[in-house]
């Protein structure tokens, strides 16, 4: 599904990825792990095309995300509220993706109202703009807004930030639910959260992958003692 050669970005001469090959397969879901700076939403954005590589490509199908357009058929990602159309109502923003995959809005309403219990009353039906949303909420309507359509490659960057607690849990069983049949890329923060619904989990440090590994292969305290012994 997923292809990374040689990939490498710097700002102002920084170095801030460079990863020489990378694969992942079809229905993988993929957590991407690191402190601030590890370069999780720079190796989004190249995947997304959002920004140009200084060297190396990314390939969706085999094909160059730089060169076609055809991966925007089948990939949706919700990296931050730059991803919402501000003056539109939750519902509204729903029901135009939906048109994008030729869905009527009672269609959209009837799919949308499957997450009442992630929208918890302050999403759904919201006379609300988005742009006066919370921030939480802005990523509710985001994240429900990239399922419409299930789409076969989802990238959430850093989901569970500025939801709270009971929030985050019912986004971490929408994960399990909604990675059946799909490849799904997550980046967070929170080990916890990544390890209960990753099946591989990458860690970046400074843009460079330094461990990947199966779930099976590694507890929760290994991977905590990586971050433990990089600060000592």
């Amino acid at each position: 599904m997923i292809q990374i050669e040689n990939l490498r970005k710097s700002y102002n001469g920084t170095e801030v990825l460079n990863i020489d090959s990378l694969g992942i397969e079809a229905g993988e879901v993929v957590g991407i792990v690191g402190n601030n700076g590890a370069g999780k939403t720079t190796l989004f954005s190249l995947i997304l095309d959002l920004i140009k590589a200084d060297a190396g490509r990314v390939l969706l199908k085999g094909a160059d995300v730089a060169q076609h357009e055809d991966w925007k058929q089948y990939t949706a990602a919700y990296l931050d509220e730059g991803f919402l159309i501000e003056f539109l109502r939750p519902d509204e923003y729903f029901h135009f993706i939906g048109s994008l995959y030729r869905l009527s809005p009672n269609e959209v309403d009837a799919f949308t109202s499957g997450f009442a219990n992630v929208s918890n009353g302050e999403v759904l039906g919201s006379k609300k703009l988005l742009r006066e949303l919370s921030k939480g909420n802005q990523k509710k309507a985001g994240l429900i807004g990239t399922l419409i359509g299930k789409p076969e490659l989802l990238i959430w960057d850093e989901p569970f930030a500025n939801l709270d607690p009971s929030t985050q849990l019912r986004i971490r069983e929408l994960v399990l639910q909604e990675a059946k049949g799909s490849t799904f890329l997550i980046s967070s923060h929170d080990l916890n959260h990544v390890y209960e619904v990753c099946q591989r989990i990458i860690i970046l440090e400074r843009g460079h992958i330094v461990k990947d590994v199966k779930k099976s292969e590694v507890s929760l305290e290994q991977l905590y003692t990586h971050f433990v012994a990089a600060v000592s």
